[in-house]
């Protein structure tokens, strides 16, 4: 695990004690930290005390004199009491990721990489860790996406760490100084968190204020929003588009094709040429990445038709270059499974894509918002859960058709997490293909 002297001898809350909660609790003790943690389950809290934590709930003591109250990115704190109450102790709210950076001075040298935005992020991250990989430069992939990043174990002398950064984690992060920060695209999300879009994109724009002079910035301009922000960054600072993609060359890169993979793989080329790696060595990562599951994920082929789960989809911002992926090749192919619980902001974003759609399957809560929407432009099936739409779409498929999960939809109405979602539907589909 990552630990640091620097908390040795300090105090520190932790609420919330999942996976990365209980890595912090483990790699704080292990510095010399003392530990006060807190869960609502019982269980979680066990756990914690056999690290050697104290329990107890943060609300309910007196904060004076810890060094941080760590939360889970996923604590609201536009919401829950945790910030006023640590506020009233000057005691800053923080996260692993902070505690990371803070830990940054005592490692190997090394390269730190963040990568945020509104969708592409997970992907990008993959990317450019493959692509160094691949080229053989030692490299740890973590933050919003695999292991907490404290419970990883140090990189050698020269490796890069590259952290997929939500703008919950900026938000709890003070110190985080990457050597590349990127932004891939920006549009309205999470927004019950912030005060409005506004506040959503300043949360984003942070990331590159934390950076100092001699870093580098990488930002795609293709929304307006990226574009306002890149024209207020005053260092180094790398614009990239997906139109500076080539058609020809995306076409080697398997698992990155349509208009959104065009994004991820510039801004992927962009941090690679940064931490010196050649054109031959980033064509070979491009060409040999394996999509992440449940990001334009190719399940396989049933019934002729290929079957793609993009289940992380969770927005219409999200789920429209998956739609303009797969144009009508003369005809439509493109089958095309939809909702679940509606984040507000309906299916404007992929209008301009229905026409390579060739029928639609309704799922969840957002079933009759989404048809209603949707009205003549679409044939639409009113499928009502996933079984039944990856039933009925294999029933109606051609050969050479391409099924697509990509809900535009949170999953919460009938899943647990979009995980579960893409996961049932790779097992409907493995199944279709036993027939």
């Amino acid at each position: 695990m990552i630990t640091s002297r620097v908390f040795a001898g300090r105090r520190y809350a932790v609420l919330g004690l999942a996976r990365s909660g209980l890595a912090t609790v483990e790699a704080l003790i292990a510095s010399g930290a003392g530990v006060t943690a807190w869960d609502e389950r019982e269980e979680a809290r066990d756990d914690a005390m056999a690290l050697g934590a104290d329990i107890g709930n943060p609300l309910d003591i007196d904060l004076i004199g810890f060094a941080g109250v760590v939360v889970s990115p996923g604590v609201p704190l536009n919401r829950h009491p945790i910030a006023a109450h640590a506020r009233a102790a000057h005691v800053p709210v923080i996260g692993d990721i902070e505690l990371f950076a803070e830990a940054e001075g005592a490692l190997p040298p090394h390269k730190v990489v963040g990568i945020t935005g509104t969708n592409g992020k997970s992907t990008v991250t993959a990317l450019v860790t493959h692509m160094l990989e691949s080229a053989g430069v030692p490299t740890l992939m973590g933050g919003n996406i695999g292991l907490p990043i404290l419970s990883r174990d140090p990189l050698p002398e020269g490796g890069v760490y590259v952290l997929e950064l939500s703008s919950y984690q900026i938000d709890l992060s003070h110190s985080l100084a990457c050597d590349v920060a990127v932004l891939t695209n920006l549009s309205p999300d999470h927004l019950d968190r912030y005060h409005g879009f506004a506040g959503y994109a300043a949360s984003k724009a942070r990331l590159f204020s934390l950076q100092h002079r001699d870093q580098v910035a990488i930002v795609a301009t293709d929304d307006d929003p990226s574009r306002m922000i890149a024209g207020r960054i005053n260092h180094r600072l790398h614009r990239v588009s997906a139109k500076d993609i080539d058609p020809v060359d995306q076409a080697r890169w398997p698992a990155l094709q349509g208009p959104h993979n065009a994004q991820n793989a510039v801004c992927a080329i962009a941090v690679c040429r940064v931490l010196g790696l050649n054109d031959e060595q980033i064509e070979r990562g491009l060409a040999t990445y394996k999509s992440l599951p449940h990001r334009m994920e190719l399940v396989g082929e049933a019934h002729g038709a290929r079957w793609f789960n993009d289940s992380k989809a969770t927005n219409a911002a999200s789920a429209a270059p998956a739609l303009a992926a797969f144009p009508p090749a003369p005809d439509q192919r493109l089958h095309w499974i939809a909702g679940g619980q509606a984040k507000g902001d309906g299916l404007s974003a992929c209008r301009p894509w229905f026409g390579h759609v060739k029928r639609a399957y309704l799922i969840g809560e957002a079933m009759d918002a989404f048809a209603a929407e949707i009205g003549d432009a679409i044939p639409v099936e009113r499928s009502g859960d996933l079984a039944a739409a990856v039933g009925q779409a294999a029933a109606l498929v051609a050969p050479g058709d391409v099924v697509l999960l990509s809900p535009a939809c949170a999953s919460f109405d009938q899943f647990k997490d979009y995980e579960q979602r893409g996961d049932m539907f790779r097992d409907l589909v493995r199944a279709l293909g036993r027939e």
